[in-house]
C-alpha cells in the first residue's frame, strides 16, 4: 500500500529534473530533444544509403533514446552544480553523491565565519575537504589534519580546498578530483580507519545557514 513517505516514481523524478534543467538553462531541454532527433536522422539516412532501412529505424530509435538520456544526464548534473554553487555545505552534498565504499562526515569543523571542513574515508585514505576562502581555510585544514593524524597513524591524509580561487578545486570537478587519488588502502583497512574515526568529535559550532537538502546529486562513477 502506498504511503506519503515513498519516493516519487521514475517519470515524476525525470519531470522534476527537467524543470531544474529548464530553470538553469532554457535551451537545455531543446538540446536534449534535438540531440535525440539528430541521432535518429543520421541512422535513418545511413539505412537508406546502405539499404537496411527497416533495421535502421528501430536501431535509430534506441540510439536516439540513449543519446537523449546521456545529454539529459550531463545537463542535469551541470544544473544541479549551478544550484549548489555558493550554498553552505555544497561540497558535502557533492561528496555524498559519490558511488562506492566512501564514508562522508559533513562539517567535522566549522569556524565563526561559517567555513567548513568535511571528512571522506575511502581507498585513498582520509580526505579533508574545505569550503571557504583560501586565506581562512588553510589553517583549519592544517589543524584538522594534525587532529585526524593522531587517530589514524600511518594512513595517508589528503587535504583539498573546494572553491573558485586559484589553487582550489571547483565544486563541479570535486568528485572527479577525488576519484583520481591513488588507492592506498584495501577494503579491510578502510573499514578499520572508519572505526577509528568514529570517536573523533566535531569542532562546533555548526553553520547558521541550512545544509543543502532535497538536491540529489547525480551519482559519480565508482572508483575502480
Amino acid at each position: 500500500m502506498a504511503t506519503s513517505d515513498e519516493k516519487p516514481g521514475r517519470i515524476k523524478q525525470l519531470r522534476m529534473i527537467a524543470k531544474i534543467i529548464q530553470q538553469a538553462n532554457p535551451k537545455g531541454m531543446p538540446i536534449v530533444f534535438l540531440s535525440a532527433v539528430a541521432t535518429l536522422a543520421v541512422v535513418v539516412v545511413l539505412g537508406l544509403v546502405l539499404g537496411f532501412i527497416w533495421y535502421a529505424i528501430p536501431l535509430g530509435l534506441m540510439l536516439a533514446v540513449l543519446v537523449g538520456l546521456i545529454v539529459f544526464g550531463q545537463l542535469a548534473q551541470k544544473a544541479q552544480y549551478s544550484i549548489l554553487h555558493g550554498q553552505t555545505g555544497a561540497a558535502a552534498a557533492v561528496l555524498q553523491g559519490m558511488r562506492g565504499n566512501w564514508q562522508v562526515t559533513p562539517a567535522i569543523a566549522v569556524n565563526r565565519d561559517q567555513d567548513l571542513i568535511h571528512m571522506v574515508v575511502g581507498f585513498p585514505g582520509v580526505i579533508l575537504v574545505s569550503e571557504g576562502p583560501k586565506s581562512r581555510v588553510g589553517k583549519m585544514l592544517a589543524s584538522e589534519k594534525k587532529r585526524v593524524a593522531r587517530v589514524v597513524l600511518g594512513v595517508e591524509i589528503y587535504d583539498i580546498q573546494c572553491g573558485d580561487e586559484e589553487g582550489q578545486v571547483p565544486i563541479a570537478k570535486l568528485q572527479r578530483h577525488i576519484m583520481k587519488l591513488p588507492r592506498n588502502l584495501k577494503k579491510p583497512s578502510v573499514n578499520e580507519v572508519k572505526d577509528r574515526l568514529r570517536s573523533l568529535p566535531k569542532n562546533l559550532p555548526m553553520p547558521k545557514g541550512p545544509m543543502p537538502k532535497g538536491t540529489r546529486m547525480p551519482r559519480g562513477p565508482k572508483m575502480r
